[in-house]
């Protein structure tokens, strides 16, 4: 990423959880440790089926408002009721946070010194968070910062961000996900993946020393048995044509039957889409791996930030 540019998040919904059972009843529902979450940290998280596999992901801090889930729109009602469904008796309050606050990302090589005149202090290192005079400031791998604001002070902060930073459409920020190697989980792609298989492991969205969650047992017998035969890579596709997530992908290997999915597609700045897509240990291993059949376009593997 070149000079920081900055968009707007309307694509994604805020969950907030508060009341003195919060922080308990979100350990006991997501994938990571919500009992390790300070005001100072975020992480990123998921929500599995019985079965393992994941409904939902989440980026997920506290503040003195108490918990904020954010995760794609489209999923926000379903998985507000779904979750409520298990509150019962707790003192727990689960609500539609999503109206109040303007949120903004911001991504490029140069944005931690852009971002300081504007605010002065900002997190140093991925996953610290600053709250000050109702603004939230989250920094997230890769040279990346998210900033929370009341919907009051949005056009200010907006006109400041626009007099540092190039202003782009909502889906230079999915780009940017998908360059950082962080999935989200859509409608296309709800249990499809036990979380190790998008890599959740390799950014902190699943603690395997916690107690009990959904999924839990075939999360941890996975990982301590290591059975998993997929994993989440970075790649690109050249052509016109925007991959979409859920399409199946195709290689050599195992002939006619899928050796994986799409994750996640956004178009690249340099043309072409960037993709994260699950696939087959062993379809990467052998090499050409291919978008919606045999003939489709090549899939070219790139490195991911992170280890795997």
């Amino acid at each position: 990423m070149d000079n920081p540019c900055f968009s707007t998040l309307p694509d994604y919904g805020l969950l907030n959880f508060s009341g003195d059972d919060a922080q308990a009843f979100l350990n006991a529902q997501l994938t990571s440790d919500v009992n390790a979450l300070t005001l100072t940290r975020s992480q990123y998280s998921g929500y599995c089926t019985p079965k393992g596999r994941l409904l939902a992901s989440f980026l997920v801090w506290r503040s003195e408002q108490g918990f904020f889930l954010q995760l794609p729109a489209v999923l926000r009602e379903p998985l507000q009721k779904r979750l409520s469904m298990f509150i019962m008796r707790s003192k727990v309050k689960a609500r539609d946070a999503s109206a109040e606050f303007a949120r903004f990302g911001i991504a490029g090589a140069d944005a931690t010194t852009k971002l300081k005149p504007l605010f002065g202090e900002i997190p140093g290192a991925a996953h610290e968070v600053i709250h000050r005079d109702g603004i939230t400031i989250l920094r997230l791998p890769v040279d990346r910062f998210e900033v929370l604001v009341p919907q009051e002070k949005s056009a200010a902060i907006r006109e400041s961000l626009a007099a540092h930073a190039k202003a782009a459409r909502p889906e230079y920020w999915d780009w940017s996900d998908i360059r950082a190697g962080i999935p989200v989980i859509l409608p296309a792609t709800q249990e499809e993946f036990v979380p190790q298989m998008v890599n959740f492991d390799a950014i902190g969205a699943v603690s395997f020393r916690k107690g009990c969650y959904p999924g839990q047992e075939i999360v941890a017998r996975m990982h301590f048995l290591g059975r998993l035969k997929q994993r989440m890579v970075l790649a690109h596709v050249g052509g016109d044509s925007a991959p979409q997530p859920g399409d199946r992908l195709y290689s050599a290997d195992l002939g006619d039957q899928a050796c994986g999915t799409i994750v996640n597609a956004a178009a690249s700045p340099e043309g072409g889409y960037d993709v994260l897509a699950v696939a087959q240990l062993s379809s990467i291993s052998a090499g050409a791996i291919h978008w919606k059949s045999q003939q489709g376009p090549v899939l070219e593997l790139m490195p991911l930030p992170y280890a795997i």
